[in-house]
């Protein structure tokens, strides 16, 4: 079956900086901004882009993310041509199996499933950003430009710069160096890990590099500064739009709160739809003496109290004179009656019992941070926990 070119989404990663909320799930399944998870974002941009063969490599905890999956059909992506495939670390006759040891060693173990497709083209991504992207506009630069990658980058401050991966470019308008979170960068061109590589191009350098015992196996530190050096044609694509990496509590939680902003990150596009395997529940209810201010309210949920910018997912409930302020509650997650949650983020099916109080209003401390209390848990009545606390079982409260 030839295509055109077929997506490499990576979604393996442990999310070990979201601590509590990636004890039990992989990263690209945690839910994000009420009424998805964050691997519906680079899904529903493949769906949209019109790339209809897209290979999910898994590796951490990846029952939920393949549950959540399943065919592909919330994506439009359940087609007979195409669809998307969840792609594990395997072990072959005779062979050592292994986990996948980096992000190119895991496209490498899969050269099989490309190879069925025959593509010209090969986009990687990876799961865990928040961001609407048309790869066909990258794409048809990436082929106006003969490149044999092309690189999708965006302007950062200089002091920024610092945490990505820098790219330089020459006169002709081309990559000339890369550098790896540089002390002193050259240039604010960030990587944003989104390529398109040619793929007979890329098969060769995969095969190269790990038959290197002292490569990482990984694109950014090996892949990337071994095609720069054998002078390939490496292309920056200036995205200009949303992107967030969510690799952080810090960072998550500012990207929900950024959903409450259709300046940010419009979710209300017809043309460019964010899709997310729903689940069938009754439509959200406020009680009487309800209040729902500037928030995300999805559907199940239930508001009996005070709810104020904040992301609530499906099947909340917020009891009677409860406050939640400036918080993220992912599905299931009750708040009794008086208890307070603000600043926060609370896992799945977590259970915040009455008059307990969950996180605190900035301070101007260096001390403060959001309050995280991870899925299936208890805080018992009349309980605090403090901002920055991370809470991983009930027994810790």
């Amino acid at each position: 079956m030839k295509k055109k070119v077929i997506a490499m989404l990576l979604a393996g990663g442990q999310g070990s900086r979201l601590y509590a909320l990636t004890q039990n799930v992989a990263k690209p399944s945690v839910p994000f901004g009420g009424k998805y998870r964050i691997i519906d974002f680079p899904l529903s941009n493949c769906a949209n882009s019109g790339i209809d063969t897209v290979g999910v490599l898994t590796q951490y905890r990846p029952l939920q993310l393949n549950s959540y999956i399943g065919n592909g059909q919330p994506w439009d992506m359940d087609v007979a041509d195409g669809g998307v495939y969840i792609l594990p670390p395997y072990q072959s006759a005779g062979e050592k199996g292994s986990w996948f040891s980096g992000t190119a060693n895991a496209i490498y173990q899969n050269i099989g499933f490309i190879d069925t497709y025959d593509p010209d083209d090969v986009v990687v991504l990876s799961g865990d950003h928040i961001y609407k992207m048309d790869y066909a506009d990258m794409l048809r630069e990436h082929i106006e430009k003969d490149a044999a990658c092309t690189i999708s980058v965006l302007e950062v401050t200089l002091e920024e710069a610092t945490r990505f991966g820098i790219m330089n470019v020459g006169e002709n308008g081309y990559i000339n160096e890369f550098e790896e979170k540089p002390a002193h960068p050259k240039s604010t061109l960030a990587s944003m890990g989104i390529y398109i590589f040619n793929w007979k191009k890329l098969r060769e350098y995969l095969i190269a590099d790990e038959a290197d015992p002292n490569s990482s196996k990984d694109f950014g530190k090996n892949i990337i500064p071994n095609m720069l050096n054998a002078g390939e044609k490496m292309w920056p694509y200036h995205f200009q739009g949303y992107w967030r990496d969510v690799g952080t509590i810090t960072s998550l939680w500012d990207a929900n709160m950024d959903m409450l902003s259709t300046t940010l990150i419009n979710l209300y596009d017809p043309e460019w739809p964010i899709s997310a395997r729903s689940p069938i529940s009754p439509p959200h209810y406020a009680g009487e003496n309800s209040k729902i201010v500037h928030s995300i309210v999805t559907e199940g949920c239930e508001i009996y109290g005070h709810v104020e910018n904040s992301v609530l997912s499906p099947d909340v409930l917020v009891g009677e004179g409860a406050e939640v302020l400036y918080s993220v509650l992912m599905p299931g997650v009750v708040i009794e009656e008086g208890a307070k949650v603000e600043y926060a983020i609370v896992g799945e099916n977590t259970i915040i019992r009455k008059g307990a109080h969950v996180g605190a209003a900035p301070d101007g401390s260096d001390g403060w941070g959001v309050a995280t209390c991870g899925p299936d848990i208890e805080i018992r009545e009349g309980a605090t926990v403090a901002a920055n606390a991370m809470i991983y079982k009930s027994e810790e409260v």
